[in-house]
């Protein structure tokens, strides 16, 4: 989310962490809500639904992608990871830390489940 904001990874969790959302919550890889609360108090619109991924193709040029999609004990869990076009080009930040690099272009490796199209920023 630092990455649609534009601001730094500590930034954001200074404002999380005021709006009381935590790193460590595991709801925030099960749940959307925190998410929509955290883009929405800074003025970034975003989908009211997740759309099912069909292709890579078929996304639009900036969205949030739930992918490594797993169940425990029946609840869905993902990986946030945002995808966007730059340069004409597609990619997909991912922060996660055991990653060479986080941008990312291997698509065939990713299994994303669903995404949220992050909409524009709001006036």
């Amino acid at each position: 989310m630092a990455n649609i904001v534009g601001k730094s990874y500590s930034e954001m969790k200074q404002i999380a962490n005021a709006m009381g959302i935590f790193a460590d919550d595991k709801s925030l890889w099960s749940q959307t809500d925190y998410v929509r609360q955290l883009l929405a108090s800074q003025n970034i619109s975003v989908s009211s639904k997740e759309t099912p991924f069909q292709s890579w193709k078929a996304l639009p040029d900036l969205a949030l992608l739930a992918i490594k999609h797993y169940q425990e004990e029946g609840k869905d869990f993902w990986h946030w990871v945002v995808f966007k076009h730059m340069d004409g080009k597609p990619y997909v930040l991912d922060s996660a830390s055991y990653l060479d690099a986080n941008l990312r272009t291997d698509f065939d490796q990713m299994q994303p489940k669903w995404y949220i199209e992050v909409e524009r920023v709001k006036a």
